[in-house]
């Protein structure tokens, strides 16, 4: 059987892709703020075909972790 690649990867890349709901709830946040940190560079993104963000779990894992160096007190960027 031929493997297919989700909407959840990119066909190059196995690192897995994330809806900004997805990202949200890792960051205890509203969907549209992780939106606007990609809006404002913060957290960087990919469009799909249709114009909707997704974001890759390993760059939101690394944004993660410089929030939690920065002992979380702090808007991220």
């Amino acid at each position: 059987m031929a493997q297919t690649s989700s909407a959840r990867e990119a066909p190059d890349d196995q690192d897995g892709l994330l809806t900004p709901s997805e990202v949200a709830k890792r960051f205890g946040v509203h969907p549209k703020t992780v939106s606007r940190w990609a809006a404002a560079g913060k957290l960087r993104n990919i469009r799909t075909l249709g114009g909707h963000r997704r974001f890759r779990t390993s760059e939101v894992l690394e944004f993660l972790h410089r929030i939690e160096d920065h002992g979380g007190d702090e808007e991220p960027g």
